[in-house]
């Protein structure tokens, strides 16, 4: 039998024991971790070709994400298999076992992936790489595609994770980055109305970098109809100090929020809004320009199906 191509692209390694969770609240985190892969850096004031994140980096990222201690994390702009491996090796390091993860090969022409790491078992993946739209007569891939996964919290709670990363704002000469970012938008939306058809109640978070605000056509599309069945409602995150952003522009001085979680109907009653937030510690500039997004969900169906 032929295997379709884009479960070739999603590397999935699940090969110890499972952990199975009760029915205590668990950690889901997003966090981009700014080229955690090879890439023509400056170090020390010189051009070094395929260099990878430097250590003093990796050494903050490490701290913010031990700080979570997720039972889950999604991330984006991570490099090929060996930089997942060695984030994983870190994070175990640090008293952090996630053994399970999934990594979604981009098509944007360079190594900068989707992944997810888990304590619990991955019981399916339905990723998708093969994406594509048009803008006027020339094609376009989806480039960072969708990573789905669908996670067996505990024996009677599967949580199914959408992770996203949408074009960004960077002006290209091949079209308009907004116009490419919605296309994006409108293909994932889709993938997460299959998704709704066959089954209603599922319990979803999508969660990403949507590179917009909340009010523009890519996060609304990817919201879908408001009042719906399949509407995603936008947890509203913020941090000890009470700000809302999750990226900083350094350059323009800015602060945006780019990073979200969108929430199903089915999962709605699971999750904890007082104990989910936005991750901010001293150091968190030298490990990226985002801060990580926190959810704590209850793995216990709360929702009646109505």
């Amino acid at each position: 039998m032929r295997i379709p191509a884009f479960l070739l692209t999603a590397v999935v390694l699940s090969t110890l024991s499972p952990v199975i969770a009760g029915d205590e609240p668990v950690s889901v985190a997003f966090y981009n971790l700014k080229n955690y892969l090879a890439m023509d850096r400056r170090v020390d004031g010189e051009l070094v070709l395929d260099a990878p994140k430097p250590d003093r980096e990796i050494k903050h990222l490490i701290e913010g994400i031990w700080a979570i201690k997720p039972d889950i994390l999604g991330v984006c702009e991570i490099g090929d298999p060996s930089y997942v491996k060695d984030l994983q090796d870190r994070l175990k390091k640090a008293g952090m076992d996630l053994p399970h993860t999934e990594l979604l090969r981009s098509k944007s022409g360079f190594d900068r992936n989707l992944a997810i790491f888990s304590r619990f078992p991955i019981v399916a993946s339905n990723s998708r790489d093969d994406y594509t739209y048009r803008i006027y007569d020339e094609k376009f891939p989806f480039q960072r595609g969708v990573l789905d996964t669908t996670i067996q919290v505990n024996k009677g709670y599967e949580l199914r994770c959408v992770v996203l990363h949408l074009k960004s704002k960077r002006e290209v000469p091949e079209a308009d980055q907004s116009e490419m970012r919605l296309n994006e938008a409108q293909l994932a939306r889709a993938h997460l109305d299959k998704i709704f058809q066959n089954a209603p109640d599922t319990n979803l978070i999508v969660m990403g970098d949507f590179n917009d605000y909340r009010n523009e056509a890519p996060v609304k599309t990817l919201q879908g109809f408001f009042g719906g069945r399949g509407y995603l409602s936008s947890l509203t995150l913020s941090d000890q100090y009470g700000f809302r952003w999750t990226h900083h522009w350094s350059f323009a001085d800015s602060y945006s929020r780019f990073d979200y979680a969108l929430l199903s109907r089915g999962i709605t009653g699971e999750v904890d809004r007082k104990k989910s937030y936005i991750h901010h510690w001293p150091n968190w500039d030298d490990a990226s320009d985002h801060r990580p997004i926190v959810i704590s969900v209850t793995p216990v169906d709360k929702n009646d199906g109505k």
